[in-house]
């Protein structure tokens, strides 16, 4: 072998086993890169720069959709899922690698329908008329760019309302794509903003709407949900008053119990912010929150000893208006506010005595 070309060889071989070491899977309807470990920022161009996906033959550009790094892997999720028969070409490029690439061939079979919406909240069929979001919690990971095509609000008359949400284009899911958070447009709840004067509240105290999401909404895989889900509620006055600790009920359990931990508000609280913004000091276990998000529950992972405990409360919690503990979410500029929280957390005490 001419010396050139060994020396070539030899100056390839670090590429060559970078190469080798990074593989492209297809899981879920996601492209993920693994073998290689992202940087803590984007490069200058984007990650579509060094990983991109394409559909078909030919010379076509990448496939449009959204980065993530998720688990240390970067991830591509393509905006629309793949038809089946399709066949794709994804690429993974480093400066002085020779690039990765991987073909995929989409099953020629429609996957199953698996997924659904296991709930939403609030439970309550009764909310105020200045209701600040919805969570939807789903069964299975769901497609992105589809939201605002298959959420709607219906109102008495069976009619839609024009653009109750806020439509923003990065859709708030948690990192799982299970559960979706969707948010009342906040221009039609606080007082003095001009969506609120000319067009008026997406709802309204005394009338009954319902909100529905088709089935046809495609789950990661691109399958159609198993069905499609409706929940009716009525509107009630609204709520400007924050959520006060001092009026929560706190039921200890017994000492060398696992028993849990229940603590009772007066009002539905935000589900999502009371699993994660309520714990108890030092002491590890399992929250829930149940009875129509009126009761937090908590259960210790080892049995309960005998003594004092606190209960953390971050203030950014939020009840159903998304009033925060100590400060109301919409205040208006004429009325007096009593009462301020300036700290972040409050505390709850409580005592565990001898059996």
């Amino acid at each position: 072998m001419p010396i050139a070309r060994i020396i070539l060889v030899l100056g390839l071989l670090p590429f060559l086993a970078a190469a080798q070491n990074v593989s492209i899977k297809i899981e879920d309807g996601r492209f993920q890169v693994t073998g290689w470990t992202p940087g803590a920022s984007e490069p200058s161009g984007g990650w579509g720069s060094i990983f991109s996906v394409y559909a078909g033959e030919g010379d076509l550009p990448p496939m449009l959709g959204s980065y993530a790094v998720e688990n240390g892997s970067l991830v591509f999720r393509p905006r629309f899922p793949l038809s089946p028969g399709v066949r794709t070409r994804a690429v993974f490029r480093t400066p002085g690698a020779l690039p990765v690439v991987a073909i995929f061939n989409a099953s020629t079979a429609a996957p199953a329908a698996t997924a659904r919406v296991e709930h939403v909240y609030p439970s309550v069929d009764v909310l105020p008329d200045n209701q600040l979001k919805f969570y939807l919690q789903f069964s299975a990971p769901m497609s992105r760019g589809e939201v605002w095509r298959r959420i709607h609000l219906l109102d008495p008359n069976g009619k839609g309302v024009d653009l109750p949400f806020l439509e923003i284009a990065q859709e708030l899911w948690d990192r799982d794509y299970r559960r979706l958070t969707v948010l009342f447009d906040p221009g039609r709840i606080k007082r003095g903003l001009l969506p609120l004067e000319e067009v008026g509240p997406a709802i309204e105290e005394g009338k009954s709407y319902t909100l529905v999401i088709d089935r046809e909404w495609l789950d990661a895989r691109g399958a159609p949900m198993t069905e499609g889900f409706r929940k009716a509620f009525r509107v009630g006055p609204s709520d400007r008053t924050p959520p006060d600790t001092a009026a929560w009920r706190v039921t200890a359990p017994k000492a060398g119990t696992v028993d849990a931990l229940v603590v009772k508000f007066p009002e539905s609280m935000d589900w999502a912010l009371s699993l994660r913004l309520i714990e108890v000091a030092g002491v590890a276990g399992t929250a829930s929150v149940e009875s129509n998000e009126t009761e937090w529950r908590f259960k210790p992972n080892a049995p309960w000893k005998s003594g004092e405990y606190k209960i953390v409360v971050d203030t950014a919690l939020e009840d159903l208006a998304g009033n925060r503990i100590g400060r109301a979410f919409d205040v208006d500029t004429f009325e007096r506010v009593s009462e301020k929280i300036s700290g972040k957390t409050v505390t709850l005490g409580f005592r565990i005595g001898q059996n």
